[in-house]
């Protein structure tokens, strides 16, 4: 990750792009394997490759954009990954690819290994124990991704966060998760901005500790910020990365003459 923004969108945003973003969201999807029998140890003790299981579950996508958002706010997601895919040719790691199959994987773990015996009823312990292994896989695979694409971009959104006396808070695990996680996470230039045409003029703004949500270290974006940067996008198509172009209207690099 080398930057992370705030956006702020109106909920019928980008909505023509809707279905070239959903078919990008599709291709996403892996074939998950059916059976957890594939995943047993060959070492006769009955347990499960955690590594295995995980590396098919959750698998890392190549993605220049993470988009962490509410699962209320999804179609926007899609919609806004597909405008991303459309004007600049970048590919968005939307985090509800991942979080759909968490369910999916509990409910097949709780259901072999869970139930108590001769009930359709479940173990409580267990069920506590297998949740926390999903939960942990989830929050793995979600983690490498950030740290994986250049840029993160968090839709701000009453559905993510709610607002009451200047308290930002959610209700949802995740995005305190991920949010969290860009501020904690390494920052790592890409290699092509180390070349010597480029000098960077400002570092991540500091953290400074004032809401339950962690949000002040990403820089803030807007619907008019978006149309500005396809603009000039569109005058310099193919001689710069759009995201640096994105970069140099926020002043977080500068292109010298060296």
């Amino acid at each position: 990750m080398f930057v992370g923004y705030k956006l702020s969108l109106e909920s019928d945003s980008f909505l023509e792009y809707r279905n070239y973003g959903n078919s990008d969201f599709e291709s996403y999807k892996k074939n998950v394997e059916k059976e957890l029998d594939l995943f047993i140890n060959e070492d006769g003790d009955g347990s499960i490759s955690g590594s295995k299981l995980q590396d098919n579950w959750f698998p890392e996508i190549n993605a220049d954009i993470f988009l962490s958002h509410s699962h209320a706010d999804k179609e926007m997601a899609i919609a806004l990954a597909g405008w991303l895919k459309d004007t600049f040719n970048l590919t968005t790691f939307i985090d509800s690819c991942v979080w759909g199959y968490a369910d999916d994987l509990l409910k097949k773990i709780d259901n072999k290994y869970c139930k108590n015996q001769g009930e359709s009823s479940y173990n409580y312990d267990l069920r506590n124990h297998s949740t926390s292994h999903v939960h942990m896989m989830l929050s793995t695979a979600l983690t490498k991704m950030i740290d994986k694409t250049e840029c993160v971009i968090f839709l701000n959104t009453p559905n993510s966060i709610e607002n009451k006396d200047v308290i930002n808070q959610t209700k949802s695990p995740w995005i305190f998760l991920e949010l969290a996680m860009t501020e904690l996470i390494r920052k790592t230039k890409p290699d092509r901005l180390n070349k010597s045409y480029y000098s960077e003029i400002q570092e991540t703004k500091n953290m400074v500790i004032k809401y339950d949500v962690p949000t002040e270290h990403l820089y803030d974006l807007n619907i008019y910020d978006l149309d500005s940067w396809a603009e000039d996008y569109s005058r310099r198509y193919l001689k710069e990365h759009a995201l640096d172009i994105l970069y140099k209207k926020q002043t977080l690099i500068t292109i010298t003459n060296g």
